[in-house]
């Protein structure tokens, strides 16, 4: 990413890729079951418009997404919208003019008032200006627990992190998987930052993750955090699964006893027919500390040079977040609405807790919001590391410290 600019060179944007007026090639990396059950509730909305979605989907993680999307750009060959997360990832992308000014629509129809928390408006803003559009609310800090595990295995669904460790022998004796985890580095990352507000709590979070606050990276909270995460590792020893909504899979089907993975898993559980409360529990804050981070995903528009694409782009962008698409959207995703003015009494236990927390205030920013991406790299490479060898809690605090100390 720090490199952009110097890539520019003499790129023109011309818009050669642009299909026809009306018509918008758009990017995303939502691929799993869930996730294209909720995407196709975007498309329908903008198509009802009498524009034309042309689904641009990624297969992969974000991270396989992202340096797609940005070469792309780069290029010269820009998509008409895309996904990326609330936060720094489009920062350089919209110094060097790369990315649509949204601030006339945005004011026009009153996004400021509209979108709880502020911080995703936030998230969106440079210098003043909205560069994006957000169209959801995912928190990370979520157990996913199995029923048909605890039963098979002769105990109760566990209530918290800690009653979930206990009851890791006696999975085990009965042939099930303790904790599914995908062997990715980001999907590694998420749950060390679960554990860490739930062991080391959510003041020593801050220091670190906000404020960069080495000596409390270096400190006995974080210490405590590591040995955690070691002991989750060995739990996860025998998962086996590379993507995330395969390990969401091992949970659905009773092969493991939970995961710990973001609110979108939720889309998994209701396309498999599950229901909450019956079939799975869901622990926010594992259960310790209820409270979630409002990271998401929020769509941005590259800068175009064809009047008929940038009024598509528009009407896209007023579309996302109208009121009847964030119901039919979020309701497929699992995750929670942006705009704090629209019914969900129809969502499932799971996200009822969600909107309870959120209607709380117990929430937090999302690290994708206080770190550049290339400090995130950098975290998500040491977990991936540290979740697949033997690496010690010691080694593991000590390379994460001096991470930090060099954050931006």
């Amino acid at each position: 990413m720090k490199t952009i600019t110097k890539l520019l060179g003499s790129v023109a944007l011309l818009g050669a890729s642009v299909a026809h007026a009306g018509e918008l090639e758009v990017t995303h990396w939502w691929t799993s079951g869930g996730e294209a059950a909720a995407v196709a509730e975007f498309a329908k909305a903008f198509d009802a418009t009498g524009n034309t979605w042309v689904d641009g989907a990624i297969a992969g993680s974000g991270g396989t997404a992202r340096p797609i999307i940005i070469s792309r750009i780069l290029g010269g060959d820009p998509m008409g919208a895309t996904q990326l997360n609330h936060g720094r990832q489009a920062e350089e992308l919209i110094e060097a003019g790369l990315m649509t000014d949204l601030t006339a629509l945005a004011e026009e129809q009153g996004w400021k008032d509209l979108v709880n928390p502020s911080s995703l408006l936030d998230a969106c803003t440079f210098e003043g200006r909205i560069y994006c559009v957000p169209v959801n609310i995912h928190s990370a800090q979520w157990l996913w627990l199995s029923h048909g595990a605890f039963e098979k295995a002769g105990l109760s669904v566990p209530a918290n992190w800690s009653e979930f460790v206990a009851a890791a022998p006696k999975l085990e004796e009965a042939g099930i998987t303790p904790l599914a985890m995908g062997q990715q580095g980001w999907q590694q990352n998420l749950a060390f930052g679960t554990i860490t507000i739930a062991i080391a709590g959510i003041d020593a979070w801050r220091k670190v993750s906000v404020e960069r606050d080495v000596e409390t990276a270096k400190g006995p909270e974080y210490a405590a955090v590591f040995e955690a995460v070691a002991n989750a590792r060995e739990l996860a020893r025998a998962s086996n699964v590379q993507d995330w909504n395969l390990a969401t899979n091992l949970v659905i089907t009773d092969q493991a006893g939970g995961q710990i993975m973001g609110d979108w898993a939720q889309g998994e559980f209701q396309v498999a027919g599950e229901v909450a409360g019956e079939d799975y529990t869901c622990l926010p804050g594992l259960g310790v500390n209820e409270i979630l981070d409002t990271g998401g995903d929020a769509f941005y528009f590259p800068v175009i040079d064809d009047a008929d694409t940038k009024a598509a782009q528009m009407a896209l962008a007023s579309t996302l977040i109208a009121p009847e698409t964030q119901v039919a959207f979020n309701l497929k995703k699992g995750s929670l609405p942006v705009r704090g003015d629209i019914d969900l009494s129809a969502a499932n236990d799971c996200m009822q807790k969600g909107l309870e927390i959120l209607a709380a205030g117990n929430v937090l920013p999302s690290g994708d919001m206080n770190l550049s991406a290339d400090t995130q790299t950098q975290i998500e490479d040491l977990m991936a590391e540290f979740w697949t060898s033997d690496m010690s809690a010691a080694d593991g605090q000590a390379r994460y410290a001096d991470i930090i100390a060099s954050a931006e």
